[in-house]
Order: structure tokens, then C-alpha cells, then sequence
């Protein structure tokens, strides 16, 4: 196993790394403000907001992560060709992300997620999308714009970060891994339930628990690592995943391959807000996979790494440096064999 005092090394190859981020974007919009009444037209609080924020969401998260941490993001999506559109490519910009990836379809809605914050707390989220599958035309596009990007980036690592928006379809997952195999390039996957048992072939699976729940059709009374091996170790035969990890909140993580499993608790945490935790989790788990770390530090890393954006208001990534120290303070490997 890796041990603490390689850390610094493990985040230098980071910075060496290439990671495609392929699935649906959005953009994550803040409206920040002051509780102190309650409307007198209804029982609902009244925020007096005080600022706003954009900021790029779904995959264009997981992209801004694997930034974050030092290496480079090719990101592959469909937007709108719509005002929500142009605001997202504006947003990408500015925060150094390549927009050669994004199709503009007229025939889709950009999805805008907007979250009212008051007093530190989210009160209300407004969903503005389209979630209906790509059509065949754009679905090609996509497909082959993908398989381009993949021939003239050479990327380490590809993410299919899937939440459920209709961009990555049965026709669009099972192409582009194909593509990847053939290349040996490994493919880690965040998936939703439309589209659970479409992945096959990858070399990680990231369900969170409830997704995992209603993508296997199996109820959990008691979490442990029994009850979880009884579930993800046939799931992982019949899809032909190496690996599997369930985030599994203040219970922490489950990783496991065919032969073996660890249930690693989660650190103790401050929380404020889960959103963009998932993102996270992923980002920092398929940069250990390019890197060929172990699975123990696929799983200890990746959690450790998710309960840090926890504590922090918003869809927001991890900083490298945070990590990197949280990581030599935790004692979370084991010496080396």
C-alpha cells in the first residue's frame, strides 16, 4: 500500500495526468441571502438575497475538479444552443475549461439548477432542463466528436459522469467504452438510475447508496460489509466491472472487486452541504485509477476528498493543497508491503 509519505509524489503524477469527462453539464446557479421573516402570504421564509453566483455543474464540476487537482479536464457534453447555453460556454472560460467538447443542439434545453440560499442553509432548488434522450443525429455527432477528442488527447482516464439528463444513452455509453477498450484506456462511471445497467466493461462503478438500491432492485435494512458484498459482488460478474465503490454518506465508503472489499469509515465532519460531493468523489478516484494506485487508496482518498466539500456551501471542488494535508494528517495508509 501506498504510504503517507508518498503522498506528495501521488499528487505531483496527478499533474501529469490526462482525464476525459464525458456526460451532462449544467449550470449551478446561487441566489445568497438573509432570513429573518416569514412572508405573510404564505408560511415561507422571505430572503432578502444579498448575491448571486454561476458556476459550471454535473460534469463541468467533476472537469473543474480534475483541474483543480493539477491535471488537464477534456470535457465532452451537449448543451442547448440557447441562452443558457451561451452563459454555460461563458462559464467555462472563465474557469480555464476547454469548450471543444460541447455540441449546442437546438434541439435541447441547457439544465440550470437554481438554489436559493438563506442564513447558510438551502431553502428552495428550481430545475429549469430537458431530460429526454439525445436524438440520433446528435447522439452520432456526439459520439464521434468523442471518439476525435479521444484520438488526439490521448487521455489517461475517461469519466462518465451520468446524471440522468439524456446525454449519455444505452447507444452513446456502450460506443464510447467500447472505443476506450479498445485504446486500454480504463473508464470509470457516476452513475443514475435510467442508465445503471448499461455500463459494462469499466473499471469502476460509483453508485451512491440509494442508487444503488433502486439500480439493483435490492433493499439494505443494515448497511455492513456483508450485506453490500451480497449485493455488488454479482452485479460486478454480470456487468464486468473490476470495481465497484458506494458512497455511503456519514457511513463512508464501500469499495470492492470479486475477490475482495473494504468498508472505510467516513471522517468526522462539519456538514454543511452534500451537493457536488459525488463529483468529487469520482474526480479523485479516477485520478488514482490513471495513476495505478491501489484500490484501498482509490476508496481512502476519494472519501476523504468528498467529506472535505461537505463542509463547504455550494457545488464547489476540492483544493489540491486541502487535500494534500488532510490526506498526511489522516493516517489513512498503510505502510508499504
Amino acid at each position: 500500500m501506498e504510504n503517507k509519505t508518498n503522498l506528495p509524489s501521488i499528487f505531483d503524477a496527478f499533474t501529469r495526468l490526462k482525464v476525459m469527462v464525458i456526460g451532462d453539464v449544467m449550470t449551478d446557479s446561487y441566489l445568497f441571502g438573509k432570513v429573518d421573516r416569514i412572508s405573510p402570504e404564505a408560511p415561507v421564509p422571505v430572503v432578502h438575497i444579498t448575491s448571486r453566483d454561476n458556476r459550471p455543474g454535473g460534469a463541468a464540476n467533476v472537469a473543474i475538479n480534475i483541474n483543480e487537482m493539477g491535471a488537464k479536464a477534456i470535457l465532452c457534453s451537449v448543451t442547448g444552443n440557447d441562452e443558457g447555453g451561451q452563459r454555460f460556454l461563458d462559464q467555462l472560460k472563465a474557469k480555464n475549461l476547454d469548450s471543444k467538447g460541447i455540441i449546442q443542439s437546438p434541439n435541447r434545453v441547457t439544465t440550470v439548477k437554481t438554489r436559493v440560499i438563506g442564513n447558510n442553509h438551502q431553502l428552495l432548488r428550481v430545475d429549469e432542463e430537458q431530460i429526454s434522450p439525445l436524438d440520433g443525429i446528435t447522439a452520432k455527432q456526439f459520439i464521434d466528436s468523442c471518439i476525435s477528442l479521444i484520438d488526439s488527447e490521448k487521455p489517461d482516464v475517461i469519466i462518465f459522469e451520468d446524471y440522468d439528463k439524456g446525454v449519455l444513452t444505452p447507444v452513446v455509453i456502450d460506443q464510447l467504452t467500447s472505443a476506450a477498450a479498445s485504446r486500454s484506456i480504463p473508464v470509470t462511471v457516476d452513475p443514475k438510475k435510467v442508465n445503471f445497467s448499461s455500463y459494462k466493461n469499466v473499471k469502476l462503478f460509483k453508485p451512491n447508496l440509494l442508487e444503488l438500491k433502486s439500480g439493483t432492485n435490492n433493499a439494505i435494512e443494515k448497511i455492513s460489509k456483508e450485506a453490500l458484498d451480497a449485493i455488488v459482488k454479482p452485479f460486478l460478474k454480470k456487468q464486468s466491472i473490476e470495481m465497484m465503490m458506494v458512497t455511503l454518506s456519514e457511513a463512508g465508503v464501500y469499495i470492492a472487486s470479486e475477490k475482495e472489499s473494504l468498508l472505510i469509515p467516513a471522517h468526522v465532519r462539519n456538514v454543511s452541504d452534500v451537493s457536488g460531493a459525488g463529483d468529487t468523489v469520482i474526480s479523485i478516484a479516477s485520478l488514482c485509477i490513471a495513476a495505478g494506485l491501489s484500490m484501498q487508496t482509490v476508496a481512502a482518498l476519494s472519501n476523504l476528498a468528498g467529506g472535505l466539500v461537505c463542509e463547504m456551501i455550494g457545488v464547489v471542488p476540492v483544493n489540491k493543497e486541502t487535500l494534500l494535508a488532510e490526506a498526511v494528517a489522516s493516517k489513512i495508509f498503510e505502510p508499504l508491503n
